[in-house]
Parts: C-alpha cells; sequence; structure tokens
C-alpha cells in the first residue's frame, strides 16, 4: 500500500480551481450540489429481501460526499443539509409535509442526524490522509463512519424509549444488509475514481 499522509488531496480538490475567487465558486456549487444529492439519495428507497424495511440511500450519500469533499467542506454541506431540513423542508428520509423541522429532528431519527455529522468528518478525515484511494483503507473508513451513525442513533433511541424496549431491532438489525452493500459500493467506486483521475491525468 502507498504511503499516506495528512495532508493527501480529496477528490473535490482534484478538478477544477484550488485558489482565488474560482476555488470559492466551485466550493458553492459543490455545496448546494451536495445538498441535492443528500435530500435527493435520502428519498430513495429499495426493498431488499429479507430485510423486513426498505434501504435508502442516505448513509451512501453521507459516506461518500464526507470523502469526496474532505473534511471542512463536508462539514460545511451536511450543516447545510441540517439547516435545511431545520427549515422544514421535506429533504429527510421519513420526513413529510406534515412531519419536519426540529420536531422531526429531535425524534426517532435524531440520533441518526447527529451521526451524519460525525460520519461526515470522520470520512473526510480519512480521505485526507489517502484511505479513500485504497479499496481495504476505504473499507475501513466507511466501517467507522457507519459506527458512528449508529451509535448516536442508538443512544438516543434508548433515550427516548429505555434500553427495556426493543432498541437493536428498531434501530439496527433491520438495516445491516442494506448498508452492507451500501458499503461495499462506497468504497469501490471512491478509489475507482481516483483511478479514472490518474489516468486522466497520465
Amino acid at each position: 500500500m502507498a504511503t499516506i499522509t495528512s495532508n493527501d488531496a480529496v477528490l473535490a480538490e482534484a478538478f477544477g480551481a484550488n485558489e482565488g475567487t474560482a476555488l470559492r465558486i466551485k466550493q458553492a456549487v459543490l455545496v448546494i450540489l451536495g445538498i441535492a444529492v443528500l435530500a435527493t439519495a435520502a428519498k430513495l428507497k429499495f426493498p431488499i429481501p429479507p430485510s423486513p424495511v426498505p434501504v435508502t440511500m442516505g448513509t451512501f450519500a453521507v459516506l461518500t460526499i464526507g470523502a469526496a469533499y474532505g473534511p471542512r467542506l463536508g462539514l460545511v454541506t451536511i450543516l447545510g443539509y441540517m439547516a435545511i431540513g431545520a427549515l422544514g423542508f421535506d429533504i429527510f428520509a421519513s420526513s413529510s409535509a406534515e412531519k419536519n423541522g426540529l420536531t422531526y429532528m429531535m425524534g426517532g431519527t435524531g440520533g441518526y442526524l447527529v451521526g451524519y455529522v460525525l460520519a461526515t468528518l470522520a470520512l473526510g478525515f480519512a480521505a485526507r490522509k489517502g484511505w479513500d484511494r485504497n479499496v481495504a483503507m476505504m473499507g475501513l473508513g466507511l466501517l467507522i463512519g457507519n459506527a458512528l451513525i449508529y451509535v448516536p442513533g442508538i443512544l438516543w433511541l434508548a433515550h427516548l424509549y429505555t434500553w427495556e424496549k426493543p432498541i437493536l431491532e428498531w434501530g439496527l438489525t433491520p438495516f445491516l444488509i442494506g448498508d452492507a452493500m451500501k458499503l461495499a459500493l462506497a468504497a469501490l467506486i471512491v478509489p475507482a475514481v481516483w483511478k479514472l483521475v490518474g489516468k486522466a491525468r497520465a
């Protein structure tokens, strides 16, 4: 495996301007695009038997944007997504015209939304260390990021409903199959994009 450093460029820095006004414009466009991708992915649902719940692409978008954008731009993007959701826009996986905003965010999914922020940062820092250029290291980073989504999510469910309820059956086990598939996909896609970038520059 190639030597990695804490200063490796992330995918968002591999194209376009990297200084001056043009950089700020590029970053603004990426943030807007990232928020749009997060909102769209959250609403994409696919049945994956034998899982009893449909799989959404929200976590896939969170983790890949974190890796592609790096910690700073990724954090701005995920916080922008949260802010728009807090204003009442229907952009979360289970939100609706009637169930949205801060009321929705403080409900059962609140911990997972906190986890989204943590996971975005984790994947951003992992990418900054070059983990996103290797399938195995990218996979490890994704596992860490996914754990950072589940831990606050499950703890928040336990806070709302107590451990006497089947918290793990509600908030963990139904999602494992779908998450495994999404992590495998992201672990393959991001390093593959880096290879394409390398070939384009060759």
